[in-house]
């Protein structure tokens, strides 16, 4: 049994639990957060409760998700406005469990240089594996991080795509365990498709990971655009649960980064910032 989370920055965030449509009404659901057995429930006009044990916590319904507080919530849930535009396809895609740290899966989010590798013929293909120059920012007034000038090689680079294409992408870190993708969408090049991994740490080394993709595509049904999500989630959950240690080394001298791993860098000094406690592995003193 885990130990409960004694973190005081992990415990006053705010975590998704389950997509709202896959909650069955009037029937208690249970789940862990932070090693904390919580129950959940939907009523008949679609509203979410969390208990945990009699106590209610706070509620957020959310970007097709339910989430919830452990403590006080430190801010509202970041935004995402995308997901309020009439004409996109904004699809609950998986929710996937891994057995690695949150931050340890925001990471890999984060890590274009692994596209040709794992996810080949789809994200990326030999011999297209530079990862090119780009910029990465904190912004301190919103506290995220934003990581632009992403260019990849990709062939398919979403369900609704037909051949291969430059894709530019937009990396946002706007929560400790949540990671937003916006990337060139292949059916309309004035707008981006959007990609959010929403990660809830059952433990410190144990996630159920869950997808929302928020696309301009009237073509893929909503199936096609769920299991295009899976295949990606498949083959990163082998690469994830293979990576020693399973939580997030903190201490910059622990692993030694690539250009490429700038992203990666700069999360981890966010995290650093914080106090962040829950999921990684401290710097040294």
């Amino acid at each position: 049994m885990s130990t409960p989370c004694s973190d005081p920055v992990a415990l006053g965030l705010w975590h998704p639990l389950a997509a709202i449509e896959d909650i069955p009404p009037s029937s208690d659901q249970h789940t862990r957060l932070l090693g904390q057995a919580l129950r959940y429930r939907k009523d008949a006009g679609n509203q979410v409760a969390v208990f945990d044990g009699d106590r209610p916590l706070p509620v957020t319904q959310a970007y097709g998700y339910a989430w919830t507080c452990l403590g006080t919530p430190a801010r509202p849930l970041f935004d995402l406005p995308e997901y309020a535009e009439p004409d996109r396809r904004n699809v609950c895609a998986a929710t996937v469990g891994v057995r690695v740290s949150a931050p340890r899966a925001v990471e890999n989010f984060l890590d274009m240089g692994h596209f040709p590798f794992v996810h080949t013929g789809i994200l990326g293909v030999e011999p297209h594996t530079e990862v090119r120059e780009y910029r990465v920012e904190l912004n301190e007034e919103r506290d995220e991080i934003l990581a632009t000038e992403c260019i990849f090689y990709q062939p398919q680079a979403a369900a609704g795509a037909s051949g291969g294409i430059m894709a530019d992408y937009i990396y946002r870190v706007p929560h400790p365990y949540c990671g937003v993708l916006y990337k060139s969408c292949p059916t309309d090049e004035s707008r981006l498709d959007v990609i959010a991994l929403f990660l809830q740490p059952v433990d410190e080394e144990t996630v159920r990971a869950h997808a929302l993709v928020s696309v301009i595509d009237s073509q893929s049904s909503d199936l096609d655009i769920r299991l295009f999500q899976q295949t990606i989630f498949g083959q990163d959950k082998p690469i994830l649960e293979n990576q020693l240690p399973k939580r997030l080394p903190l201490d910059p001298r622990a692993e030694t980064p690539i250009r490429a791993d700038k992203a990666a860098i700069v999360y981890r000094r966010w995290l650093r910032a914080k106090g962040l406690q829950y999921g990684v592995i401290p710097a040294a003193a």
